[in-house]
């Protein structure tokens, strides 16, 4: 049955006409003309409160964001069913020839929270949800490791944290990935925004732990 479209978000559109089109058309022209070249690639949750572009603070045609439940990145692993994260870095890096990848975590993150209650609750019963999440499997023994009697919401951050280092660990598994971060074209980041704080932390590569913004101009 056809409803009528949200009209809140007709007002929004409106809104974005009327105020950021303006400035927007000739870079939205160009895109149009010449095709898209990104800064970077984000792989990021679909959670509503944590959008890449908002983040980074970015306009048209800078990100290519791919957006899941938990923002993970599977192993590669190519058959004939239905991969879609896996196909959009496979664009990404073959065909946009990104020189950067960020998997982009969040605090939070329901995905996560679903998957410490564990497959029995009915939050990720679902035909889809369920699988999904299963290939969080390991990450809280990881977490544990750092420290096995962590508060619930420090386990939390912690599980989040090893998600995102898993995801670029499986970015590694993409053969032609790992060529290009091989050669030195192409470069992987991890990074972990705070809903309630706004606060971003950057991984660092050396020791995998995630590390604050400044706020100030550098």
């Amino acid at each position: 049955m056809t409803t009528s479209f949200p009209p809140d978000l007709i007002d929004g559109y409106r809104r974005y006409s009327g105020e950021r089109l303006p400035e927007e058309r000739r870079r939205l022209a160009q895109l149009a003309r010449l095709g898209q070249a990104p800064r970077a690639m984000v792989i990021g949750c679909c959670d509503s409160r944590a959008a890449p572009e908002t983040v980074f603070s970015t306009g048209p045609g800078e990100l290519f964001v791919v957006r899941n439940v938990a923002n993970i990145v599977p192993p590669y692993a190519p058959d004939e069913f239905h991969h879609s994260t896996s196909a959009a870095i496979e664009f990404a890096v073959r065909d946009l020839l990104v020189p950067d990848i960020i998997v982009l975590g969040h605090s939070l993150c329901g995905g996560i929270a679903a998957y410490l209650k564990g497959r029995e609750n009915e939050e990720i019963r679902g035909e889809f949800i369920g699988p999904w999440i299963d290939l969080l499997r390991g990450s809280r023994a990881e977490a544990e490791q750092i420290d096995s009697a962590m508060a619930s919401e420090d386990m939390q951050r912690a599980v989040e944290e090893v998600v995102v280092r898993r995801s670029l660990a499986n970015l590694l598994t993409f053969p032609f990935l790992k060529a290009r971060v091989d050669a030195g074209s192409l470069a992987l980041h991890g990074a972990h925004f705070g809903i309630a704080t706004g606060e971003l932390r950057v991984m660092n590569p050396k020791t995998g732990t995630f590390e604050k913004v400044s706020e100030q101009a550098g």
